[in-house]
């Protein structure tokens, strides 16, 4: 796997693009709002607690991008260049058969079917042009908005699998399609 330029995903209603230092204000906004962040558990080491904070997390996500160890986008409304939330796929396991997608959403653009259609387009991306066979997703027990998005795009739980860094977590897989 390598990708040589920004893979910059369009849908009907959302363009999935790179993220940039000038969009600190908004990651600063996703990565600390405390009903975003509702079920996240992140290290203290990983909070992102001002805009200094933010504009370290965009350049650490844009090399980790360029190496291809993770790929993240700003999920922007077609013809607004403005990111309402973020998704993601890192965490791939060594042999880049398996990786983690995440995400989140501003609030005000929740239940519209945004973050449905960016993780369609995601998860297409990722079978497709990465190869990977399965794309895992971790969320909390309690985050029902979450475990109703990923089983509505064909998620389903991997009962016998723990997070063994937060045990509030489900875990929670796609398959590529044989």
């Amino acid at each position: 796997m390598k990708i040589q330029t920004f893979p910059i995903l369009k849908t009907e209603r959302l363009t999935l693009r790179e993220i940039k230092e000038s969009d600190s204000d908004v990651i600063l906004y996703l990565r600390s709002d405390k009903s975003i962040n509702k079920f996240i558990n992140r290290p203290e080491n990983r909070k992102t607690k001002n805009i200094s904070d933010a504009i370290n997390h965009i350049k650490k996500l844009n090399t980790e991008t360029k190496s291809n160890k993770s790929f993240s986008w700003g999920i922007t409304l077609n013809g607004n260049p403005e990111i309402i939330g973020t998704i993601c796929l890192w965490n791939f396991s060594k042999d880049y058969k398996t990786a983690e997608v995440g995400y989140d959403l501003n609030p005000n653009f929740q239940k519209k079917g945004i973050m449905s259609e960016s993780l369609k387009s995601v998860i297409n991306f990722g079978f497709i042009e990465l190869c990977v066979d399965r794309i895992e997703a971790f969320t909390h027990i309690q985050n029902d908005n979450s475990k109703k998005l990923l089983v509505k795009n064909g998620f389903s739980i991997i009962e016998d699998k723990k997070d063994n860094d937060d045990l509030s977590n489900l875990v929670f897989e796609i398959r590529k399609p044989k």
